[in-house]
């Protein structure tokens, strides 16, 4: 006896609603439940090892032997069959249609969520329902990852599955550091077996220009290329752009058929690709070759287009309209974030345009491009998506804003009645450290574990009902500044990957940490098999290990003078920071370390009464990335009075200011010594805009 087959619910894709709707499925008959708790062999398997793990599974009786080819039919269209076809036989699944009775039979089932499925594996066949193209590719994924876990002898089973959001994206920067088509495609097959749909193509930024433009060809002429072996090189060696014939030119772009062949090869996966063109910001490789466009008219002195200046709507809306016709995407992002504005507070045509407009700030100025642009985009049937920047000066009527610093952004996208999509820094950034920096390839500075990943909720019930709805999923960013190879790529990549894709695709209480780890070990071994180069994610250290257990020292809990003033923006806990018992771990964000800007820290602990001291110490980090530097030198001192100090010691710093991977050091004073007031005078070391981290005070 079989069980009765689950039913979704259909997905509202208007206002995506799909609430949750695992709690109404149909119940089994009691004969139906006997069967779903026994399998061919009276032991219920643990798990199905499907990645990302589905929303629903019912363990029959029995097994499915999978013939070498499996005869196939059913509703598909022949042009999605064909589809499902080529990418089976790259799997080493070999698929026949058949007039005659299948042993896999697809079938059309309306009442399928979209993307949705059901797959039923009996000893009879397989039959795989979906409401849409895409609900049975979905399903062939999973056949596939059941086949590589159990091989051609399937456990009976049912699974009702279905995605939690309709957007569930991975982001590839490839302005710092170009990847060609090739490796674009292999990172697309490992999207789509996680049930990725959407890749979002960041084309361009500052450090390079990576699309054909017919109408502007020195954009990849010149602007495409620059005379230096890395991003690190261009960014701190004079920001420079040659020509794409220069012997010393690094760098690339795709033509239009490279685009079109990536767009069709991403389309078969059911991945829609999602292109962006940045502005008004990040923009010097386009105004190095046109600077007209810029405030200045110069090269080489702005970043932002002029928004006075009507030439920058038409190099736009060229540009754009060259897009719109290569992408079938229904959004096109614009960028949008960190405009430096600066220029436009003195250029004579900003200020004209702002006058004209009405415009009181340079952030309504940002505001006036955004909106007509989008109107431009909109005018062409396609939606424009941006950076939660493009909320200041008021967002455009359609927007659809992609929140990254934070989810402040995004929520407030939703409470305003427009889409949102989460993707923020401290769970979505894939470009930050993953394990200890000081063993890692240089990475930004801040960290970000798997777990971490894992654990984020775009659309937590407790956003209420209005904002829910809005939240359209997740997406993971890749950007790649200190990413410079393929290799390192994918390291950064996969599988954290994996769980963004998990985090889209699974309702929260069908989430298990344990499980998933469980599955991503074996989902990484089959990474290699392939070639990738993810994580080692069984090496991994985990936390710092002094930020494990708290510190119980004579400072503990004393009080602070602050002689120079922590930056509000990494206050961590406030004046009690530094002898709260709590010292810092990998990342300078996470509450612990306490940062100063352009300044000494000069810091002094109360301890209430004077006693022997055998030891001071306290830690500061260096992190390359993020303009975290060691002092130059630490002066540690103590005092009976408070006013006058005795100088125990004067640490020199030994860490290079070229070190590129984050290094955390202890500069610390042992002896003996007595006295109430600890003083800790930790020195700038003059680079501006260069910041001091440090974490807890530690007296013995």
């Amino acid at each position: 006896m079989r069980p009765e087959p689950i039913i979704l619910p259909k997905f509202d894709a208007e206002t995506h609603t799909l609430k949750r709707f695992m709690k109404r499925f149909f119940l089994f008959g009691l004969a139906a439940l006997y069967v779903s708790l026994a399998s061919c062999d009276g032991e219920r398997p643990r798990t199905t090892g499907i990645t990302p793990a589905p929303q629903q599974v019912a363990w029959g009786r029995g097994r499915c032997v999978l013939p070498e080819t499996i005869a196939c039919a059913g509703d598909l269209a022949p042009a999605d069959m064909s589809d499902i076809e080529t990418w089976a036989d790259r799997q080493g699944l070999a698929l026949v249609a058949t007039d005659a009775e299948p042993f896999l039979r697809f079938a059309t089932d309306d009442t399928i969520a979209a993307e949705g499925y059901r797959l039923t594996v009996s000893p009879e066949g397989i039959l795989l329902a979906s409401s849409d193209a895409a609900g049975a590719f979905y399903g062939m994924q999973s056949l596939l990852q059941l086949t590589e876990r159990f091989g051609r002898e399937l456990p009976a089973l049912e699974i009702a599955d279905a995605p939690r959001f309709p957007y569930r994206g991975l982001m590839l920067d490839v302005s710092r550091h170009f990847r060609d088509k090739e490796f674009v495609k292999k990172q697309l097959d490992l999207m789509a077996r996680y049930k990725f749909n959407r890749f979002h193509w960041h084309l361009t930024d500052g450090a390079g220009w990576r699309i054909a433009i017919d109408r502007y060809p020195e954009l990849t002429e010149i602007a495409a290329w620059r005379p230096y072996p890395d991003w690190d090189a261009w960014h701190t060696g004079g920001r420079r752009y040659c020509r794409r014939d220069d012997p010393k030119a690094d760098g690339g772009y795709y033509t239009k058929d490279d685009i079109r062949e990536v767009i069709e090869y991403a389309r078969r996966l059911h991945i829609t690709v999602v292109p962006e063109i940045e502005m008004p910001g990040h923009s010097e490789e386009v105004l190095a070759v046109y600077p007209e466009l810029s405030c200045t008219g110069e090269p080489y002195t702005c970043s932002d287009f002029c928004i006075g200046n009507e030439k920058t709507f038409q190099f736009l809306t060229d540009v754009l309209d060259e897009v719109i016709d290569l992408f079938p995407s229904e959004y096109i992002h614009i960028g949008g974030d960190e405009a430096s504005k600066g220029a436009w507070r003195t250029c004579p045509k900003c200020k004209a345009r702002m006058e004209r407009e009405g415009l009181k700030d340079v952030d309504e100025l940002q505001s006036y491009l955004i909106r007509r642009i989008e109107r431009h985009i909109n005018a062409r049937g396609r939606k424009l998506l941006g950076w939660d920047e493009i909320l200041e000066g008021g967002l455009a009527p359609n927007a659809t804003v992609m929140s990254w610093r934070g989810v402040e952004g995004g929520i407030a996208a939703a409470r305003s009645g427009h889409h949102a999509v989460m993707s923020p820094g401290d769970h979505c950034y894939l470009d930050f450290c993953q394990d200890d920096p000081t063993v890692e390839p240089p990475a930004a500075a801040a960290f970000l574990t798997l777990p971490t990943v894992y654990e984020y909720d775009p659309a937590p019930d407790s956003l209420g009902e209005a904002v829910v709805p809005m939240i359209l999923g997740v997406q993971g960013n890749l950007w790649c500044e200190r990413v410079p190879t393929e290799e390192h790529c994918e390291h950064m990549l996969w599988p954290r990957g994996v769980a963004i894709a998990e985090v889209g695709w699974t309702q929260p209480e069908h989430k298990d940490y344990d499980d998933f780890y469980a599955r991503v070990l074996v989902e990484i071994e089959r990474m290699q098999e392939r070639g990738y180069h993810p994580f080692e994610q069984k090496n991994a250290v985990g936390s710092r290990v002094e930020s494990r257990e708290p510190v119980a020292c004579l400072s503990t809990g004393k009080a602070v003078t602050y002689n120079t003033a922590y930056s509000p923006k990494y206050a961590a806990a406030g004046d009690g920071t530094l002898t709260d018992g709590l010292r810092g771990g990998w990342n300078y964000g996470d509450k612990r370390w306490q940062g100063w800007i352009d300044s000494d820290v000069d810091v002094v602990v109360d301890l209430e009464r004077k006693q022997p001291l055998t030891y001071v110490g306290v830690d500061f980090m260096q992190g390359f990335s993020a303009d975290i530097w060691m002092p130059r030198e630490v002066e540690i001192s103590v005092s009976d009075d408070g006013e006058r100090y005795t100088t125990l010691a004067v640490v020199a710093n030994d860490i290079p200011f070229e070190y590129r991977k984050s290094v955390y050091e202890t500069f610390a004073w042992s002896g003996e010594a007595e006295g109430r007031y600890v003083r800790i005078v930790a020195r700038h070391n003059g680079h501006k805009g260069g910041w001091i981290f440090c974490d807890e005070i530690v007296v013995r």
